[in-house]
């Protein structure tokens, strides 16, 4: 049995297929790891979601645009994106219902690996995270959850204090799982820059370059940061979103031994 973790798919089900026959995947051996984002700006974000679903064992963590999927199911105006065919799905609901129940954060013992869509903010241990994501979840799994998502998105508060209460505390776990890339050295966050390491202002540093970082022997597995292209090299630390969308490509690591495999894009599907 292996185990793959895949970066930001984000609708691009038929580079999905081409890398699950590239990795020669067997569904009844093998397990596939989602690290977040499976939809929109790609063509066909409902055959990924539909496909997933299907999957005997697969384990996903929810990415920002996963969230965003949830507000537009449930009415939420929102200008731009490619989700037409998963709200007018007669499943539509299923799919919701399935998706809402993924979590934030997902972590193997057995492997030693976590994975989030966004990262491990630095001044949080493996408890703590693990605590904070079930805040959220425990949201996202009421019957009334619409109700309070709305209000858990926004940029503030963007500094963790422990006695964060309210819409305000799960803003900020949320915005830590599914966004976070530059911080401050104390850890406030920055959600302005989201270029390539060095493009940033000097008192920003990416989330996983903070000296100190509580976590720093954990290894993590995360995407949501395409600009990275899967280029970094703390150890412990393996970025996953490789800009399929964007004309680049989508790769899965074998977390056992750790090689990467990667499919290109067919086609550039959007443009910045």
């Amino acid at each position: 049995m292996s185990t793959y973790a895949i970066g930001d798919v984000q609708g691009c089900y038929d580079e999905l297929q081409a890398l699950l026959k590239c990795i020669a995947f067997d569904p009844t051996q093998d397990q596939l790891w989602f690290a977040g984002d499976l939809v929109n700006r790609g063509p066909k974000s409902l055959e990924v979601l539909r496909f997933i679903r299907s999957l005997p064992n697969a384990i996903v963590v929810l990415g920002n645009h996963d969230l965003y999927l949830l507000l537009l199911a449930n009415g939420h105006p929102h200008k731009n994106h490619t989700l037409q065919d998963v709200l007018l799905a007669p499943d539509c609901q299923i799919l919701i219902n399935w998706l809402r129940q993924q979590p934030l954060l997902h972590y193997d013992a057995r492997l030693n690996y976590l994975m989030t869509h966004a990262g491990l903010f630095p001044q949080w241990s493996l408890a703590q995270a693990q605590s904070y994501a079930q805040e959220v979840e425990a949201i996202l799994h009421r019957d009334d959850y619409l109700i309070h998502l709305q209000p858990l998105l926004g940029n503030q508060p963007d500094r963790w204090d422990e006695n964060l209460n309210g819409y305000d505390r799960l803003r900020f776990i949320i915005n830590a799982f599914t966004r976070m890339r530059f911080c401050t050295l104390g850890g406030q966050l920055d959600f302005t820059h989201t270029g390539k390491i060095g493009s940033q202002p000097n008192h920003l540093l990416a989330w996983f370059e903070v000296p100190n970082r509580t976590s720093q022997d954990i290894p993590v597995v995360f995407g949501h940061w395409a600009a990275l292209e899967g280029k970094v090299h703390p150890p412990n630390v393996f970025e996953l979103d490789t800009g399929c969308v964007w004309g680049g490509s989508l790769t899965a690591m074998r977390l056992e031994d750790r090689q990467f495999f990667s499919v290109p894009a067919l086609t550039q599907t959007i443009q910045d």
